[in-house]
């Protein structure tokens, strides 16, 4: 027998992991930067990175044994490149992934790696639907794709439907590069952030941004004004392979972005993480760029195209980006008891390549996606670490 199917509006209490929902003519946008913010940055990159909803997920209370969700979602198309895969999304049942779907439609986005260009294509809403739950009342999350831009359309169920309630789990904010964003994780709920505060019992907010993890004074004050009981920022990687500054503006770019942190969270466990292993980066600067030659076999990877005898004159790579941040935070922490570090190594780190290399040189995959996760929850929420 077909469902009997009932509307849900979607207000801000059904949406967890967005910093701001913006109103469009289709539906509800999540975005993880609020809209100051996006007015002071034109870069493109950026646009796309924070619109895409990593950690952000519709949550409810049901009885439903059926779930319909309409979107709008982004896909992407790379000229040149082999077709990526639609957007997961996870649905999870009393915190277990319990189904997963994807959006059959939507807008696509075209970009020419060659110069950058891009060409948005409209299409049309897509549905993605859920049956089988388990019967009775329970908590329902569904994990919006991590790195597909997604309109919020409507939501249907077989059952009535209430927020979920506040179960007291501390709100973790997080901020990183694409690789705390979710680049080449599985699913939207198995990102290295999400596997982390599942196994931590932290209420994730993910300020991840691919390729944008660049020590914006206008990212540092949205961090300083969302309420959050745990912080970390785990940066360093996007400056290198941007080459965006020299070692004389990086570290006082990253004092300048601890202090506003400060400012809206004088006491709050802060944990600064430096940039996991990664061997194209380690001794030779940016820019990091495509390898034109990977397109050819379908499989896209990266390189760097510094020059190493560089770094005397400043020019940074990652070992020179770590040990700066181990100073900072040192120095830093002799006045400030509830500021940490973590050399991102401990989370991935030479020992690994072999087991679990990096497939375009840039980016773990998702069984490394779940080691970090697993690691940083062994080191930042068990007893004695920075969030115990």
């Amino acid at each position: 027998m077909a469902p009997h199917w009932s509307s849900t509006p979607l207000t801000d209490s059904l949406v967890r992991g967005a910093i701001e929902l913006e109103r469009t003519p289709r539906g509800l946008l999540p975005h993880r930067l609020p809209a100051r913010a996006r007015a002071q940055c034109r870069d493109g990159q950026l646009a796309m990175a924070e619109a895409q909803p990593s950690g952000v997920r519709l949550a409810f209370r049901t009885a439903a044994t059926a779930v319909e969700l309409d979107t709008v979602p982004t896909k992407r198309d790379y000229v040149g490149a082999p077709r990526r895969p639609d957007g997961v999304y996870d649905l999870l049942v009393d915190g277990r992934l319990t189904a997963q779907g994807r959006a059959d439609g939507g807008d696509t986005l075209v970009i020419d790696m060659a110069d950058w260009s891009t060409e948005l294509r409209p299409g049309p809403p897509a549905t993605v639907r859920f049956t089988g739950l388990p019967a009775g009342p329970k908590d329902v999350e569904i994990w919006l794709p991590h790195d597909e831009t997604t309109e919020l359309v409507a939501l249907r169920t077989d059952a009535p439907v209430q927020p979920l309630p506040a179960h007291g789990r501390p709100v973790w904010l997080h901020h990183g590069s694409s690789i705390s964003h979710g680049s080449d994780a599985g699913s939207p709920s198995t990102t290295w952030p999400a596997v982390a505060a599942a196994l931590g019992g932290a209420d994730l907010l993910n300020l991840g941004f691919s390729g944008s993890a660049l020590l914006d004074p206008f990212t540092a004050r949205t961090l300083r004004d969302t309420p959050a009981d745990l912080i970390s920022v785990k940066l360093g990687i996007n400056v290198v392979n941007l080459d965006l500054m020299r070692l004389r503006a990086f570290g006082p770019a990253v004092h300048g972005f601890l202090d506003t942190i400060r400012d809206g969270h004088p006491t709050t466990p802060l944990l600064v993480v430096s940039p996991i292993a990664c061997p194209v980066h380690e001794d030779t600067p940016g820019p990091c760029v495509v390898d034109p030659d990977s397109l050819a076999t379908g499989r896209l990877r990266f390189r760097a195209t510094g020059d190493p005898r560089e770094v005397a004159a400043g020019k940074l790579t990652l070992r020179v980006v770590r040990d700066e941040l181990a100073r900072i935070v040192r120095e830093r922490a002799a006045e400030d008891p509830h500021l940490h570090h973590l050399d991102g190594r401990t989370l991935y780190g030479p020992q690994d390549e072999e087991t679990f290399p990096l497939p375009d040189d840039l980016h773990p995959d998702a069984a490394t996606h779940r080691l970090i996760g697993e690691r940083f929850a062994r080191h930042a929420f068990t007893a004695g670490g920075p969030f115990a």
